[in-house]
Parts: C-alpha cells; structure tokens; sequence
C-alpha cells in the first residue's frame, strides 16, 4: 500500500487545494502554492536523482506552457488572469502521481487490460467531446487523444500514460467544474474548438512526460561527465596552484636579495 501513498495524497491534494483557491485571494493563493512546493519536496525526498531530475523537467517545460499559453495567447485562463503559485509545483505532483501509479504492483500485473481500458474510455470521452452531446465541440480534445494513442501505442513508458490519464483528466475535470481555470472555445487561431475542458487533456500532458524521460537521462549523463572531468582536473589544478605561489615566493626573495 506504500507504493500508493503518492498517488492518494495527490488525488486528495487537488480538490482540497482547488477547493480553498475558489475564494481566496492573491496572498492566500500564494501560501497555497508554499504549501504545495513543501508536499512536492517532502515526496520528492523519497525518490531516485533519475525521478528528482524529471520532475523537474517537467515543471520547467510545463511553467513555460502555461505563461504561454495562459496570460499570453489566453488559451484557457485562471481567475487572477495569471499563473497560480500552486501550478508550478501541482505539475510536479501530476507527474510524481502518474509515475507512482505506473510502476505500482497493480498497473504492471494489469497493463494490458489497464491499456484497454484508457484506450476505450478516452476514445468514448474523445467521441463525446465532437458529438451533438457535447456542452461545444472539441477538436482539440479528440486530437489529443490521437496523441494518447500514439503514447500508449508506441511509447517506451505506456504505465505512465496510463497513470496520466487518470489523474490528469481528474485534475481537469475538478479545476474547470470548480472555475479555478476556463477553456476559451478555440484556439488563438480561431479555427480549432476546444471543450471545457478538452477531453484528451491527458494525451497532451503526455508530451511533458515525453520531454522528461527522455531529458533526464541525458543530463543526469551529462552532470556525471562534469563531475568526473572535475575530479580529474582538480589535482592538475591544485599542482598548478602550489606550483605558482612557489614561483611568486621565489621571485619574492630574489627582490628582496636585491
């Protein structure tokens, strides 16, 4: 049950959070983003530099989606008209809750029904979304789920789709329900309609999962080669440095004979 303390806390963090944010004001949304930085820190203090690194990443790479697309291009926008303290470190949960999930006993013993699963109930969401059915039709939604699709298909970590198919849907299903943000009708261009919010939101925060998993690695590699080169060229360095003050000494006394 340990394996799923993340997940539990997360899925109970965001409405909670959510909740307190609808009336309070800017301060107040301020500490709940302290707050939030402080839970991400304290379950991040359990896992691996590998896992440290990509929710980083993640926060990076989805901090700068949001000033983009949201106070920017207003793609969908938040009652402050900014990004919220809590957004920033709230997609360090999302990824850490996803992650968690996907590599839980349950999901690896059940990954092909559980596969399935997202597969069919986020094709019949996706379907809902461009239906007559829907509050406004969602093209985006449904290309999204194309993108899920293609990262359940194909992707090297499909337990982690599946992990941010639920949790992300959720997310965006308690944060639009409780007004904390608002999906314009389509997209800057005008020409894409987008649902409130779009049905296969999933499928596009996999992109961010994509960037940190295959970041990651890469610059763990990277830091290890620095700190290697490092090791190598301090002793060079130390001899350099005792090398020249002797020489500074020496030149020193030779003035002084003078």
């Amino acid at each position: 049950m340990s394996e799923w303390r993340t997940p539990i806390v997360v899925l109970a963090w965001i409405p909670a959070t959510l909740g307190l944010d609808r009336g309070a004001s800017l301060l107040e949304q301020q500490l709940l983003g302290l707050l939030t930085w402080i839970l991400l820190i304290a379950l991040l203090a359990r896992e691996s530099s590998l896992v440290r690194v990509q929710t980083a990443i993640v926060i990076a790479f989805a901090s700068l989606i949001e000033y983009t697309f949201s106070p920017w291009l207003e793609v969908y926008t938040y009652r402050f008209d900014n990004v919220p303290a809590f957004v920033p470190p709230g997609h360090g949960l999302v990824y850490l809750a996803a992650l968690c999930m996907g590599r839980s006993q349950l999901f690896t013993r059940h990954s092909k029904p559980l596969v399935t699963a997202t597969l069919i109930v986020g094709g019949v969401y996706a379907l809902w979304g461009i239906s007559a059915w829907a509050p406004r039709p969602d093209v985006l939604g449904f290309f999204w789920y194309g993108c899920l699709v293609a990262f359940l298909m194909w992707g090297r970590s499909r337990m982690l789709y599946v992990g941010a198919f639920v949790i992300v849907t959720y997310l965006e299903i308690v944060g639009t329900w409780f007004g904390i943000w608002t999906w314009a009708s389509h997209d800057p261009t005008g020409l894409v309609a987008m649902g409130n919010p779009p049905s296969g939101a999933a499928g596009g925060y996999g992109w961010f999962d994509l960037v940190a998993i295959t970041l990651a690695p890469v610059l763990i590699g990277w830091w290890r080669a620095w700190k290697r080169w490092r090791a190598r060229a301090s002793p060079v360095e130390v001899v350099e440095h005792v090398g020249v003050q002797h020489s500074v000494r020496r030149d020193r006394t030779a003035a002084d004979h003078r």
